[in-house]
């Protein structure tokens, strides 16, 4: 089994309590199909847990089959330069095949993002470094596609169901020592 190569910090896309007894890292690619019906599961799970989970979004880009999935990650890094990461974050999962130039622009604006900030956060290619980071970090955790789940800093390897998921979590809530 895996084990998460970089612990969750503050530098981490995290929502949920950092003494949340479950802490669920998810390496993703906002163009993977196998992803976007991961988030869904991801979303359930963050409100059926509540304050027991702290859930942490990492950037995995597949480039070579997803050419949209670099440019979906620098967006979702300008919009937390706004602080409205998350809410790229869902809105690019819920809209997959609208991933092009035009139409991250136009998630912007719907956002309530300014739209001329974001351009130009883009244009200046100033996340490109974070997301290798996240690409190193999921190297030396051993994730070899997306998405990959790491629960409490333990690799996850089983089904992406909804009910297996929770499952999981629900094991390593009760073997968490407080």
């Amino acid at each position: 089994m895996s084990t998460l190569s970089q612990p969750v910090s503050d530098r981490d896309h995290a929502a949920g309590p950092a003494d949340a007894r479950v802490t669920l890292v998810e390496y993703g690619d906002f163009e993977c199909p196998h992803c976007g019906a991961l988030h869904p599961v991801v979303q359930a799970a963050r409100k059926a847990f509540g304050g027991n989970l702290r859930f942490a979004f990492r950037h995995f880009p597949l480039r070579s089959s997803h050419p949209h999935a670099l440019a979906a990650a620098k967006a979702a890094e300008a919009a937390g330069e706004q602080g409205k990461f998350w809410e790229m974050h869902d809105r690019l999962y819920q809209r997959q095949t609208e991933l092009s130039d035009p139409d991250l622009e136009r998630h912007a604006r719907d956002l309530g993002l300014d739209v001329e900030r974001f351009r130009e956060s883009l244009g200046a290619h100033a996340h490109e470094a974070r997301i290798r980071e996240d690409l190193a970090s999921a190297a030396g955790s051993g994730a070899r596609g997306t998405p990959s789940l790491f629960i409490n800093g333990e690799r996850y390897e089983g089904p992406l169901e909804r009910h297996e998921i929770f499952a999981a979590l629900a094991r390593a809530a009760v073997t968490t020592v407080p």
